[in-house]
């Protein structure tokens, strides 16, 4: 069971100072590795009374950072430094990519510059075990492009396991990231049966040039994929503009 940690310097502020800041500080009590994931914050009374705050701008701070997954809330046992994984601090901002397509391309370019060079890495380093797997996801995407959702998860895993196959954590959790946030233009562009029979198209070259292990030929065939993305968005949203008005 972990303890409660009652021994740091949580900071003291004036009434005044917006329940943000006391967000900021225990985000930066994290950033310093004072706190860690599952570590149990004291309770709200004893916080408040160590940070010199009232107990409702503690809330305040508390819930806003619940919100974004920072911290997580036990009945009956606490509060707890959440455990940080990467596809579960973004899982709240896909609202954010709900409201305008300008956020969709700016998410597609980020895909560009990871996904490119993760389809080059992993040519390089995929395994016999994992080209198999790949090419097994690929012929259930192909049996599912009449069932838009079972499609998507295909789709994700593709991407999933093209990560997994460059060897780099870092990219590969920040493809996590990515892909979570991209679900909904997935859903969007997935809406669409022509679509979904390029997508198969394009992850099948992808997938080719991979086994064929060859990172140049991997890497286009990505740049065309995204390349069919961004068109298919844009058609979107220049229809919803002109539906709108």
């Amino acid at each position: 069971m972990a303890n409660t940690l009652t021994n740091i310097n949580y900071g003291t502020f004036e009434k005044e100072v917006l329940s943000q800041k006391i967000a900021a500080r225990l985000l930066s009590l994290i950033r310093e590795k004072q706190l860690h994931p599952g570590d149990r914050l004291p309770p709200e009374r004893e916080l408040a009374v160590s940070m010199h705050v009232s107990r409702p701008s503690l809330r305040e701070a508390l819930r806003a950072l619940s919100i974004m997954g920072i911290i997580e809330n036990r009945q009956g046992s606490g509060t707890y430094v959440a455990s940080l994984e990467p596809a579960r601090l973004v899982e709240h901002l896909d609202l954010i990519f709900s409201l305008e397509d300008s956020t969709y391309l700016d998410l597609l370019q980020a895909r560009r510059v990871v996904e490119v060079g993760l389809s080059a890495m992993a040519a390089i380093r995929i395994t016999p075990e994992e080209i198999t797997d790949l090419e097994a996801c690929l012929e259930r995407s192909g049996r599912s492009i009449d069932n838009p959702e079972e499609f998507l998860q295909c789709d994700l895993e593709i991407h999933e396991r093209i990560a997994e196959a460059a060897r780099n954590k870092i990219l590969s959790i920040l493809m996590a990231s990515i892909s979570k946030l991209s679900v909904y233009s997935r859903h969007r562009t997935g809406e669409d049966p022509e679509m979904r029979n390029l997508t198969y198209t394009d992850h099948r070259a992808i997938i080719t040039a991979i086994k064929k292990r060859d990172p140049q030929a991997a890497s286009r065939a990505m740049e065309r994929h995204l390349d069919h993305v961004e068109e298919k968005l844009k058609v979107l949203s220049q229809t919803e503009e002109l539906t709108d008005g």
